[in-house]
């Protein structure tokens, strides 16, 4: 098993009424790679914030659609839909992964092999509505990866 080196991006969000400036950091971002004709994938990663907001959007160049997820347990099976935001707890990390809350591309591009990076662009909310945007690289592992097997 390879070591992966872990990036971090900070953000600092103005935040309405507030004297301090938030700072969410993304750690351990990753995109599942994709095989051939596969159209659709997932973006994860850990997110903490200093202060109470809320993932709101994602966006990226590598897809037609990008959309926020959850799996949801529903008469026995596993499903995913589409959810509005993921609230990121002052002090708390938030992670994005398989099986859970996660970003997806949907309407690929082109398909992403091992190595590639990513671009995403997430958009968080915070008090007063106050919204500000985040783009990191996120690096795309091998099509069956999952957290252990990066």
């Amino acid at each position: 098993m390879s070591k992966r080196r872990s990036t971090t991006w900070i953000l600092g969000l103005a935040l309405a009424a507030a004297p301090a400036w938030a700072e969410v950091t993304v750690t351990e971002a990753w995109v599942r790679g994709t095989v051939p004709g596969q159209k659709a994938t997932g973006v994860f990663m850990k997110l903490k914030s200093t202060e109470d907001v809320s993932l709101v959007n994602a966006a990226s160049p590598a897809a037609g659609i990008v959309e926020i997820h959850e799996m949801v347990m529903r008469d026995n099976i596993m499903a995913m839909r589409s959810i509005d935001d993921v609230p990121l707890p002052a002090g708390k990390t938030v992670e994005l992964k398989p099986g859970g809350h996660h970003v997806m591309l949907i309407d690929l591009f082109k398909p992403l092999a091992k190595g590639d990076k990513v671009p995403v662009t997430l958009t968080f909310v915070g008090k007063g509505n106050k919204r500000t945007k985040l783009e990191i690289k996120a690096e795309v592992m091998a099509p069956g990866a999952t957290p252990m097997h990066k």
